[in-house]
């Protein structure tokens, strides 16, 4: 029993709390801040019709309902706790401060209230499936491991049992650590490249939300930054405590690095461990082995090297993340809807495959651009097949490419995944590879890239 987060939550007695979202993060908050006795406001800007069971469930947790466009017209409250996916410096939420109103989130309140060591994970690529190595890792050399964050079960509805022998393991995005003053033990940076560039308001604060996962280390932290990415790499003179490198193409003084050979080696103090060969690594792909790499350097000292390499020839990777769907006529379908940016689609689905494939690609613009995206599909596609509000951006991209030659790929425009099934369907033959690899967010036809890959998932099973 976690004895000083339950004295916390016992102050909320009495108290007005609103949680904005409705999700299943807050449906979780609704009944621990309910237990403790505080009156809970679930805040939507989306109506009961919109929100479906959830909206039910909320109500059915004992929370009041403030939906609608006055979601925030609200009375008297005395914590709101805001969801990542709101502008931290929004109007609403700046005069709530000044009315006395605490604004907080669930990740704020966890890192305060979590009594054990805390490993956490950014990056804009390469988060997910590195905070799931990670915490593979942990649990299989005996620890406790409570996952989440970005990723998972929501954590702070679990603190009450969470104890300081327990390891936490959390995935953060830039919206959950823009209002961050706590940073986490093991820090993690998987990469930096633009991204989610419509809802920060440049390039810099995104940058700067990130920061905040090594800025308030103190000298007994330690920070594990990639070398080989010029902006994660430039964290080095903001971290106080120990920094280790990873990198795939060059050897480090301290952290996990991959020598000529494809051994992964760890350097510590000018002595250096072989670790394993890079192609005992399960899961397909060079930004894997970068994935690796970062979780290695992460949990050295607490995870045997035996333990790493069982993990490594065994985890299968995370759903949406190159993931083989079937074979159907000697085509193979794969579903990589997590790859949300350019550069995840580049890195990850193109870099799987010494022959050219079909993609399926497109979907919400996050205001980033795709220039650098055009090369990479001439190189590595031949028949393109593109829906979604980035549709024109990306074969724009692939048009400009000095490489670009119009009898060497085709490009097929489509309204929806159905019709992006069946074009990709009708273009392959036997020993194809099909690959939905947007390199975009979901939101113009999804809710998020989990209900877009089962979407796609679904129409290829059913072909």
């Amino acid at each position: 029993m976690n004895h000083n987060a339950v004295d916390f939550l016992k102050t909320f007695e009495g108290k007005k709390i609103a949680l904005c979202g409705i999700g299943t993060s807050n449906l979780h908050l609704i009944k621990l801040f309910k237990k403790y006795g505080a009156e809970v406001i679930a805040c939507d800007k989306r109506d009961e019709v919109a929100l479906g069971e959830n909206a039910q469930l909320a109500k059915e947790a004992g929370a009041k309902l403030s939906l609608g466009e006055n979601y925030l017209a609200l009375d008297d409250i005395d914590i709101l706790f805001r969801t990542p996916g709101m502008r931290f410096y929004m109007n609403e939420l700046e005069t709530f401060k000044k009315r006395g109103v605490v604004v907080t989130s669930e990740m704020e309140l966890f890192f305060e209230l979590c009594p054990c060591k805390i490993i956490a994970v950014t990056g804009s690529d390469g988060k997910t499936t590195t905070t799931t190595i990670i915490s593979e890792f942990l649990k299989k050399e005996g620890k406790n491991v409570f996952l989440g964050g970005n990723i998972g079960t929501p954590l702070l509805p679990q603190i009450e049992n969470i104890t300081k022998d327990d390891i936490a393991v959390v995935e953060l995005s830039s919206f959950q650590l823009i209002s961050m003053r706590e940073s986490p033990d093991i820090a993690v940076v998987t990469n930096l490249a633009p991204n989610h560039l419509d809802i920060h308001k440049d390039m810099q604060e995104y940058i700067d939300s990130k920061k905040n996962i090594v800025l308030h280390q103190s000298a007994f932290g330690k920070a594990v930054l990639n070398l080989d990415n010029e902006i994660s790499n430039s964290f080095e003179s903001d971290c106080r405590g120990r920094v280790l490198k990873f990198s795939r193409k060059s050897s480090v003084e301290n952290g996990a690095y991959c020598d000529e050979n494809g051994r992964i080696i760890f350097a510590e103090n000018g002595k250096t461990t072989a670790v394993m060969n890079s192609s005992d690594i399960k899961i397909p792909g060079l930004h894997n082995v970068e994935n690796y790499l970062a979780a290695i350097s992460a949990v050295w000292g607490l995870v045997s090297i035996e333990n790493i390499i069982e993990v490594a020839k065994t985890f299968g990777g995370v759903e949406h993340r190159a993931e083989f769907v079937r074979e159907l006529d000697g085509v193979k379908y794969y579903n990589d809807s997590i790859a949300s940016s350019p550069t995840r689609t580049a890195l990850g689905t193109l870099s799987l495959y010494d022959f050219k494939i079909i993609l399926i690609a497109g979907g919400y613009d996050k205001k980033i651009p795709y220039a650098p995206l055009g090369p990479v599909i001439n190189d590595k596609v031949k028949a393109l097949i593109l829906m979604g509000a980035t549709a024109t951006k990306i074969e724009q991209a692939v048009k400009d490419a000095e490489n670009y030659n119009a009898d060497a790929i085709k490009i097929i425009r489509v309204a929806n995944m159905e019709e992006a099934v069946k074009a990709a369907r009708e273009n392959a033959e036997c020993g194809d590879i099909v690959s939905m690899s947007p390199a975009s967010a979901s939101f113009d036809l999804y809710k998020n890239f989990d209900e877009r890959g089962k979407h796609f998932k679904s129409i290829v099973n059913n072909l």
